[in-house]
């Protein structure tokens, strides 16, 4: 039999252990719950669509966002409106660069998780968790396309004037420290992309597809006023028509 004195001590426990397990409780419900409401509030913000005002010029300027499901980058023309990317991106930063290139994509995200996560396959914890507290710095990444690599289903057109593609051009150089395109020699995936310092630091509530939603929302194109996700930037935008043969640009 047990004696009075531990079944006292035990009795006395109990509510110590209750509050214990019920703060656990609570602990983990916040953390399973801190998603859930990240991905709400994105969803409540595609509700709102917002861009800086724009101008009533006719959008004669073709750009595009492209997505591989996650990440966005936004297409500009390799050389339109008095603006030729080459000063900054020359083809020659890739292996090989197509000669035909009409395109230059251009993507903003954490230099670790661009360098060391080619494929999904490479993606590790540590690199996940670093990305989004922020603990490295940015990069830009950049691939030189023609018109028929423009992947299929996967891109968007995003109608510009002159004036709202000067602005996006010039959101896009300050986005290189001091102005100046910076190689990062002997990195790239492919045979026709580059990475490129960048300003800037990713984190949880400053993503890839934030800078993507940021960038054209100054231009004047209307999507959510946060974009965590890259549905959240392609949501009100027209897909192009076909990868070889996008639809033309409308006049407004």
């Amino acid at each position: 039999m047990h004696s009075p004195a531990r079944s006292s001590d035990a009795l006395r426990a109990a509510p110590a252990r209750r509050r214990l397990l019920k703060g656990a409780a609570r602990a983990l419900a916040l953390v399973l719950a801190l998603p859930l409401l990240y991905l709400a509030a994105a969803c409540a913000a595609m509700l709102w669509p917002h861009g800086e005002a724009g101008d009533a010029a006719p959008a004669g300027i073709e750009a595009y966002v492209i997505s591989n499901g996650v990440h966005t980058d936004i297409v500009v023309p390799l050389a339109a409106a008095g603006i030729d990317w080459r000063a900054h991106f020359p083809p020659t930063d890739a292996r090989a660069a197509p000669a035909d290139t009409a395109f230059v994509a251009i993507g903003w995200g954490d230099r670790a998780f661009y360098l060391n996560t080619p494929t999904w396959a490479d993606l590790t914890l540590r690199h996940a968790v670093d990305a989004a507290l922020g603990r490295n710095a940015a990069l830009l990444h950049v691939t030189w396309l023609t018109r028929a690599q423009m992947p299929p289903g996967a891109t968007w057109r995003v109608p510009l004037s002159r004036a709202q593609y000067q602005r996006l051009a010039g959101d896009l150089r300050a986005m290189l420290p001091g102005g100046r395109a910076v190689h990062i020699a002997g990195a790239g995936y492919a045979d026709n992309d580059a990475f490129y310092e960048a300003t800037g630091r990713y984190h949880l509530f400053e993503t890839c597809n934030t800078w993507t939603g940021r960038l054209l929302r100054r231009a004047g194109v209307p999507v959510a006023p946060w974009t965590p996700f890259d549905f959240n930037v392609t949501w009100r935008l027209p897909r192009a028509a076909s990868a070889a043969a996008p639809a033309a640009v409308p006049a407004r």
